[in-house]
């Protein structure tokens, strides 16, 4: 969290970004809406522009539910250098009811991805077969 490069409060951007509610019934406590794979990316590639004047490329496979403390990880590369790929980690801090926000942190790893997702210098998957 601290010391990386790229960790960012997105609460102000994300201040923004209305997600619709969905009324329960008359009278019912309102249920805000996850955050849509689109919208968290465009959220996530705002608050990079913000602080480093660089827009990457951000995609993220899954919506973020809104309920503090749900996260989900997306992917994030920069004009620069296309192939390399970070992954990132919105983190939901706070979810407001009645105005449909949702606040989250956004932390992209300082360690890039392999091309298979996993973290530079680990193995995904089984391991290869050895000659014994």
């Amino acid at each position: 969290m601290t010391g990386s490069l790229w960790a960012r409060r997105a609460g102000a951007v994300t201040g923004g970004l209305a997600v619709v509610l969905v009324l329960l019934g008359c009278g019912a406590e309102p249920e805000v809406e996850p955050v849509s794979p689109d919208a968290l990316a465009e959220a996530i590639a705002d608050s990079v522009e913000e602080d480093y004047a660089v827009r990457p490329e951000v995609s993220c496979e899954e919506e973020l539910p809104a309920e503090r403390g749900a996260e989900t990880t997306c992917e994030m590369t920069t004009e620069d250098d296309p192939d390399t790929v970070f992954p990132v980690t919105a983190t939901v801090t706070g979810v407001d009811p009645e105005t449909g926000h949702v606040d989250f942190d956004v932390e992209v790893s300082d360690t890039p991805s392999d091309e298979d997702g996993s973290p530079d210098g680990e193995e995904s998957g089984s391991p290869e077969p050895t000659d014994s």
